[in-house]
């Protein structure tokens, strides 16, 4: 998978922009703006989400989303700890829905976002799991491969929620802002762990986060 540059079009919230540098299929964008209507109408009666997650969704949310996918292109079993309105999973659900072996596990602990992933999941048919409740209380899926979270928590806490999945085989890869550094180093106090910052294509100050080989230290 190549991801193109992004043009103005998807900076300014178009989805042919987002199909054209994603690569998006014609059925795989249908869905983006199903789930997008979903959001407005749940948003609206629910205040499930800002108005920046509507005004921003192809550009801030869709993509940086999706980009997760050309990080790790032949992953199919994803986690996407405290999953919220579905940001990155439901994207991943979405654009792995239709390959053979694919699963999403949405962990949300609040009740009506994980009520507003049920209603998206069955509505668009993904190869999803809803489970409601706390990550750190959540089994760890058989065959996973990847542990994701955006905007969750600092990376100390988050290994805190994410540690028996990737006990369990799986790596962490995780959508981080500009202040990654000071949090890998404030994690390194209590964790041991090998990393890598890969550049967001969706945000010049954004940053991947790939984790494996996460121990507590001592």
């Amino acid at each position: 998978m190549s991801l193109s540059p992004l043009g103005s079009d998807i900076q300014q919230g178009s989805a042919a922009a987002f199909a054209d540098a994603y690569g998006g299929t014609d059925s795989q964008i249908a869905d983006l703006r199903f789930f997008y209507d979903l959001l407005e109408d749940w948003g609206q009666r629910m205040n499930l989400v800002g108005p920046s997650v509507r005004s921003d969704f192809w550009l801030r949310h869709v993509f940086d989303s999706a980009q997760l996918l050309h990080v790790e292109q032949a992953a199919l079993r994803w986690a996407d700890v405290g999953a919220g309105a579905g940001f990155p999973g439901v994207v991943l659900a979405i654009l792995l829905k239709g390959r053979t072996g694919a699963q999403v596990h949405l962990i949300e602990s609040m009740a009506k976002r994980a009520a507003f992933l049920s209603h998206v999941v069955r509505t668009l048919s993904l190869p999803a799991s809803i489970h409601h409740v706390r990550a750190e209380s959540c089994p760890a899926p058989k065959g996973l491969e990847i542990v994701t979270a955006r905007a969750c928590a600092p990376c100390s806490r988050l290994f805190e929620y994410t540690a028996h999945f990737m006990r369990a085989g799986a790596k962490g890869l995780f959508l981080k802002g500009r202040g990654v550094e000071q949090e890998l180093t404030d994690a390194r106090r209590t964790w041991t762990f090998t990393s890598e910052l890969i550049p967001s294509l969706s945000d010049p100050t954004g940053r991947i986060v790939r984790v494996e080989r996460l121990k507590p230290r001592g």
